[in-house]
């Protein structure tokens, strides 16, 4: 561009770039993973016109071509850039959200289930008791009938 600027002027830059219409670049867009991103990029530099003014210089020429390459280069970059940039973004929002469950909701049930499992002990173990107090009451009671004798006998002998 520089050298066809020098050997031509601004003004053949200007004039040669005058009947060209604008490049039109369509981006696909896809989704994975949750993340809508982009995916791709249509890009359409139209051809000079045959009736706009040819360039002053080959060099004009060389540019014109190195251009329409630099703009799909560009908006190729451009997608891959917004992507990479988006994708990392919702890397970033995951991260934080992981951290706030390993940090804060997930211990609250933890700490939920551990009262729970300590309480149900505490109950077993108050059954266990509950049930040697009541077995033994009930050796107790056979021991005394057996040192009574039966009861029908009793009731006889008085």
């Amino acid at each position: 561009m520089s050298r066809g600027i020098v050997l031509s002027g601004e003004h053949a830059l200007f004039s040669a770039a005058a009947g060209l219409a604008p490049a039109d670049v369509t981006v696909r867009w896809t989704a994975s993973m949750g993340v809508r991103r982009p995916s791709g990029i249509s890009c359409t530099v139209p051809a000079r016109p045959t009736s706009a003014a040819t360039p002053g210089t080959t060099a004009l020429v060389h540019a014109e071509a190195a251009y329409r390459q630099a703009v799909r280069a560009a908006a190729d970059h451009a997608c891959a850039r917004a992507a990479a940039r988006i994708v990392g973004a919702e890397v970033a929002s995951t991260s934080r959200r992981v951290r706030a469950l390993r940090r804060h909701w997930i211990p609250r049930p933890q700490e939920a289930l551990a009262h729970v499992d300590l309480a149900l002990e505490q109950s077993e173990h108050e059954d266990s008791v509950r049930r040697r107090w009541a077995a033994q009451v009930l050796k107790g009671m056979e021991r005394q009938t057996e040192r009574d004798g039966p009861s029908e006998d009793r009731s006889a002998r008085r």
